[in-house]
């Protein structure tokens, strides 16, 4: 039953494509890419729906004019600037050693077929929870202090995490806390960075 389940995200992705077209434009990109205020305006009586929206209106107005003299870069653009390119290639390897990884630790860990399930179940919730965890401290506590302290709780899951993956033939149960581990290490991915 595997194809069903990796084919439901397929079928809710459908969904969202079937449904966005009915659904309005963003208010700021109507008004600070497309200069459409009647547009901004019906955009947001649609969103949230009769009412007066001048504050609103106004603060997008004043980002406006702080935004006016800056140049929106596509991502080509953005690809040829060669400013970002030490952080994109941070993300870039950051991305690309945590889809790596996770095969190789479990193959490392030498776990049961049976529980294999239930270790992608707790991944995907261990992404819920980052998720709406994040969401409810970010503006309490700043995005720099989740990045720093995301990228140092990071490094120190992943020194336990190789410990208990080198010790794991000693210690079976070893191999159950590097399970642990994968989904702190997530949950601290999404939280900081």
């Amino acid at each position: 039953m595997w194809n069903v389940l990796l084919s439901f995200s397929g079928l809710v992705a459908l969904i969202q494509l079937l449904f966005l077209p009915f659904f309005p434009e963003s208010p700021p990109y109507l008004l600070l890419q497309k200069e459409d205020k009647a547009g901004c305006l019906k955009a947001m009586k649609q969103l949230w729906g009769e009412g007066n929206y001048h504050t609103e209106f106004d603060d997008l107005m004043k980002e406006k004019s702080i935004t006016k003299g800056t140049k929106i870069m596509n991502v080509l653009e953005v690809l040829r600037e060669r400013s970002v390119y030490p952080q994109l290639c941070t993300m870039l390897l950051l991305l690309l050693s945590l889809q790596l990884c996770g095969l190789k630790i479990f193959q490392t860990a030498n776990l049961q077929e049976s529980i294999i399930p239930y270790v992608s179940l707790g991944v995907s919730i261990s992404e819920l929870i980052s998720i709406i965890f994040c969401s409810s401290i970010i503006d309490r506590f700043g995005r720099r202090m989740l990045l720093c302290g995301g990228y140092l709780l990071m490094a120190l899951i992943l020194v336990l995490l190789e410990t208990s993956l080198l010790l794991s033939d000693q210690f079976l149960w070893l191999r159950y806390c590097s399970v642990v581990l994968i989904f702190l290490f997530i949950i601290a991915y999404g939280i900081g960075p």
